[in-house]
């Protein structure tokens, strides 16, 4: 398995279990309102596990590879932006900007193939 494959596991898997985890955990929920983003929540949770889905389906269809990494990044980026509204300490924001980093590499390493 090359490095980037296993990277994209790693990302895909990441994704499944964090978006899964918002339906089951009220914790998760809670974040949402604490950013003053509930009605968000649902969406986000069906687009991390999407792009955890398409990253693995991209494995073998790399168009789906590059609009699940990028989307992913997106999503971290925004991710990013709303930890720092709320004045979030850097070890808490620091998943997701490593997600963030991780799809975006993702993303760009695809573009070459």
């Amino acid at each position: 398995m090359s490095l980037l494959n296993g990277l994209v596991v790693f990302s895909s898997i990441s994704f499944l279990i964090y978006g899964i985890s918002y339906f089951s955990s009220p914790i998760m929920k809670s974040e949402f309102v604490r950013f003053g983003l509930e009605k968000f929540g649902t969406l986000t949770a069906i687009l991390e596990i999407l792009g955890g889905l398409g990253l693995l389906v991209g494995l073998m269809f790399n168009p789906l590879l590059l609009i699940s990494a990028g989307g992913l990044a997106l999503l971290m980026f925004f991710g990013v932006i709303a930890r720092l509204r709320v004045k979030d300490r850097f070890y808490d924001i620091l998943p997701a900007v490593f997600f963030f980093a991780l799809n975006s590499y993702i993303f760009f390493e695809s573009v070459k193939m």
